[in-house]
């Protein structure tokens, strides 16, 4: 159900171009590659800066050469939904964006002291988060 959920943090089908109500036409769309519209949305959205897609998704040189093309590849729409996935768990656990936004971007004691969206740049530090954030949610102390 996150998936489905980071979807809307990328756009939605509209910026997409197709639908997404399932897991496996997620799995088709990240294949093909999102438009670069979708980094465009997760930035306009306040949900991340820049920098913090230069860290994540793709470097800013590589993003001004994908929108030339106007898609990413396969790989970094992999990585851009990783970051909405957890992105979307995050307001889900925390209740809004903003709060959200915040406790990604807080150093956290329980992750090593570092910022949550600091470690969406590897499948691993994603599931570090997002069992974190499964822990919160649940009222498990952090």
């Amino acid at each position: 159900m996150t998936t489905i959920r980071a979807v809307d943090v990328v756009g939605g089908p509209e910026v997409i171009g197709a639908p997404l109500d399932s897991a496996r036409a997620i799995i088709a769309a990240v294949r093909r590659g999102f438009p670069v519209a979708a980094v465009e949305h997760v930035i306009a959205s306040g949900r991340m800066t820049l920098a913090e897609i230069d860290e994540v998704v793709l470097p800013r040189k590589t993003l001004s050469h994908r929108r030339k093309i106007g898609t990413l590849t396969s790989e970094q729409s992999d990585r851009l939904v990783r970051a909405a996935r957890v992105i979307a768990e995050a307001e889900e656990t925390f209740g809004s964006q903003e709060k959200a936004g915040r406790w990604l971007r807080r150093p956290t004691e329980a992750l090593g002291g570092e910022k949550p969206i600091a470690l969406l740049d590897t499948s691993e530090g994603a599931a570090e988060v997002e069992t974190l954030l499964g822990r919160i949610a649940h009222g498990i102390a952090a």
